[in-house]
């Protein structure tokens, strides 16, 4: 009891920081994906735009161009999930020179003092963060794969199915399209955060600074940006 609270004492700052990290990381995502749902957001209007893109679809004989720009998507996934698994190598292998990264960065001005354990637990936040990007990479890029297989097995205009199958067919392929996409955006969101744990190398206050600037930045890029205004407009909103 008496080291725990010792180790309390000597290490408040970096626990207050890796908290203050944790609730803009959960605290963003859950945000996000509660708000897609009643307000205009990249998430909410990009949906609509997959189900305008299947419902077209449905009325080709020939999809080639459709499945191209699913093919397109996966391999931007796949680049992210490549290097996913090239950074987590990098992580590894500082995991197993500690000591001579502390004493680059011990150069920095502003740098706080750390010992091997607490870098290695940092490095071990990052190697924790970028397994779970390469989960929802992978995952998404199944995703696609599960859409390419929908698109393939849709139905043909001479076919003459109902409209409320047509709408239907449109629906499944335009949320399983939106789920791997979204899946792919949570990978994103990982990395910018990711970049905020860089500063925690530095000075625990820069780290919480810099998780708080990655929230700010990731909300007006998905919620007030021109992009968004953009969509909107294209949209008739």
């Amino acid at each position: 009891m008496v080291s725990l609270y010792q180790f309390i004492q000597e290490s408040w700052l970096n626990l207050l920081a890796l908290v203050w990290f944790l609730v803009c990381f959960k605290g963003y995502m859950f945000y996000a994906r509660l708000k897609s749902y009643d307000t205009p957001c990249l998430a909410s209007l990009l949906h609509l735009y997959r189900k305008e893109w299947m419902l077209r679809m449905l009325t080709r004989e020939v999809r080639i161009a459709d499945t191209t720009a699913i093919a397109n998507l996966e391999r931007g996934v796949s680049f992210f999930a490549s290097t996913t698994m090239l950074i987590l190598a990098g992580l590894m292998t500082v995991l197993g020179s500690t000591q001579q990264v502390i004493d680059v960065v011990s150069d920095i001005p502003f740098a706080a003092k750390a010992t091997s354990g607490e870098w290695e637990l940092k490095i071990l936040l990052m190697i924790t963060l970028f397994v779970y990007a390469f989960f929802k990479f992978t995952w998404s890029l199944r995703q696609y794969g599960f859409v390419s297989i929908m698109v393939g097995g849709a139905p043909l205009p001479e076919e003459h199915v109902s409209e409320q199958q047509t709408e239907a067919h449109a629906n499944r392929i335009a949320k399983m399209t939106s789920m791997a996409a979204n899946n792919f955006n949570v990978g994103l969101r990982t990395y910018y955060f990711c970049l905020a744990i860089l500063g925690w190398f530095i000075n625990p206050w820069i780290f919480m600074a810099l998780s708080t600037g990655v929230v700010y930045v990731l909300y007006r890029r998905e919620f007030k940006s021109s992009t968004l205004k953009t969509l909107m407009m294209s949209a008739g909103d």
